[in-house]
Order: structure tokens, then C-alpha cells, then sequence
């Protein structure tokens, strides 16, 4: 199989996980309705993918996750009220994530993993090229990842995916990559993918972020990939196939980001990405950047 190039314009959103590690606060939200400052979390994400030129945007939702459909749909009710008392700019707001992307939604019925939750959107993406944007990862805008990995793969083909230096010691709790330079700046080649492995196990402190340029080659490997860590289907085992074999679909790359990226999929650091935004907010950032100083001052 040669790999599949052509312009990419589709964007696949895993967002069927149940939120566990925000309980009790996604008992009825789902975690990727949790506000970063003033939006939900799913929001920055789909505005990632637009801004890359990824205006088809297929979001693969499980049960109890109807706010998200919701989110990006219009609500009639609200802007008439909103008209109707002359506020705008929260018009204009409400409005903007009705008009985003072109939104599909696909049910993953049963819980088997990444891997699978991607395999769920083959019949929606076909035999194109695709990204997969995970909601836990927010970019910064003024970090564009998405397009220097389409760069990435315009030259090389194959798949793209996002890296990043991470302490040895924190090397457990990623996908982690082996991986040889290419004599192009922050650009390797993946010989070799291991799914959270031990410290003393793993091939490198290369972590996979939750950002993939998917060759469509993927979905043959994903239907024959087994189970693996967890029970689960995991898009690392068929990138590891693909890494091995490049006839099935090309080589593996990998991009090292070393811009800025906010984790909220994690209570900490989902904290962390709030209080950052707002620093930098021009509307919030100055009384919010003094308040802050004063706490920490006092604190100390």
C-alpha cells in the first residue's frame, strides 16, 4: 500500500471518556464541557483544528456527552434574548461556536480505547489523510503544531505525530517514542512506540502528545491491531506497525513541540492552564495578574 497524500481538511475529536479523574464534576458535564476561563475546553480545541485549515471536524461522543452537540449548535432562544436587549459582543460569542466548523457527531458504543474511538470515524474520513486533536491537550495558538506536522508529512508521507521532552521519571504516564534525527530541526523518524512504559524501560523521554496526522492506512492496521495495555485498542500498537512496515502506509514521523501546551486533563494542571490564560487575557489579565500577585505574596 502507498500512502494516501491529498489536502487534509478533516479533524477527528475522541471525546467519549467518562471524565473520572474530574469527579464528581463529570457525573452529568462531560469533562470536555469544563469552562478554561470563559470556554469550555472542546472549544479551543475545534478553534485549533479551524485555525489549521480543518473545517470538517467529526467528534466521536458516547453516552450522556449530548452538551457537546449542543455546545456547537445554534440556540435560537438564547440569541433572540440576547438581540432583544442590544448585547452583542455576548451574541456575537454565543454565535461563534455555531459557526466554527462543520460538525459531525459518531457514537463510540463501547469503550475499547483510542484506537477504536479512531476507528470509529473510517467511514467519515474514507481513504484521506486526517488529524486526531485529543480535548485534553490545548495548544497555543501562537504555537502552530498542526500545520508544521502537515509540513512534515507533505515531505515525507506516512503519519505525523506530536512529541515532547518529558523527565525521565514522568516517561510512565505517555506513549513514548523511539526515534533517529533527520537532520531537519525538531523533525525524527519513529522506529519504535511503547505505551506508558516503566523508566528503565523506556527507549527515550520523547512523550506522544495528544496531536495525530493519520494516514488512512491506519484504519486497515486498527482493524487487525489486538487489545493491548489496558484491554484497550491503542493507536500506538498500529503506529508501531506502521513504523516497522512503511509499505503499509508510509513512514512514522515525529514532531518535538517545545512551544506551549496546557494539560487539562489533569486536576493540577488544569488549574495551571486557567490561571495562565487569564494572566494573559487583555480584558482579565491586568486585575487578575495584581490579584494574584497579592495572594501570592500574602501566602508566602
Amino acid at each position: 500500500m502507498t500512502t494516501s497524500r491529498g489536502q487534509i481538511t478533516k479533524a477527528v475529536i475522541p471525546a467519549a471518556g467518562l471524565g473520572t479523574r474530574f469527579l464528581p464534576a463529570t457525573k452529568a458535564t462531560p469533562k470536555e464541557m469544563l469552562p478554561v476561563v470563559d470556554k469550555p475546553a472542546i472549544q479551543y480545541v475545534v478553534e485549533e483544528a479551524v485555525t489549521a485549515g480543518l473545517s470538517d471536524v467529526l467528534m466521536v461522543t458516547g453516552r450522556n456527552k449530548r452538551p457537546l452537540e449542543d455546545h456547537f449548535d445554534r440556540n435560537y432562544e438564547l440569541e433572540q434574548v440576547l438581540r432583544d436587549k442590544g448585547d452583542d459582543k455576548r451574541l456575537g460569542q454565543v454565535e461563534e461556536s455555531s459557526e466554527l466548523a462543520t460538525m459531525h457527531y459518531v457514537r463510540q458504543g463501547d469503550p475499547r480505547g483510542l484506537g477504536h474511538a479512531i476507528l470509529c470515524a473510517a467511514p467519515h474520513v474514507g481513504d484521506e489523510p486526517f488529524v486526531v486533536l485529543l480535548g485534553d491537550d490545548l495548544i497555543d495558538p501562537r504555537d502552530p503544531l498542526l500545520t508544521q506536522m502537515m509540513q512534515v508529512r507533505e515531505e515525507h508521507g506516512g503519519s505525523v505525530i506530536a512529541l515532547m521532552e518529558v523527565p525521565p521519571e514522568n516517561i510512565h504516564l505517555y506513549g513514548c517514542a523511539a526515534a533517529s534525527p533527520t537532520g531537519e530541526t525538531d523533525v525524527v523518524r519513529i522506529s519504535d512506540l511503547v505505551e506508558k512504559p516503566p523508566a528503565e524501560q523506556a527507549p527515550s523521554n520523547l512523550a506522544i502528545i495528544g496531536r495525530y496526522l493519520l494516514d488512512p492506512a491506519v484504519f486497515e492496521v486498527l482493524r487487525k491491531t489486538q487489545p493491548g495495555r489496558g484491554g484497550e485498542i491503542q493507536i500506538t500498537d498500529a503506529l508501531q506497525t506502521l513504523a516497522a512496515e512503511p509499505s503499509l502506509g508510509g513512514p512514522v514521523h515525529g514532531v518535538v513541540f517545545r512551544g506551549r501546551r496546557y494539560d487539562t486533563g489533569d486536576r493540577s494542571d488544569y488549574l495551571r492552564a486557567i490561571v495562565r490564560l487569564a494572566c494573559e487575557r487583555e480584558d482579565l489579565g491586568p486585575d487578575f495578574r495584581a490579584w494574584l500577585r497579592g495572594f501570592v505574596t500574602e501566602e508566602m
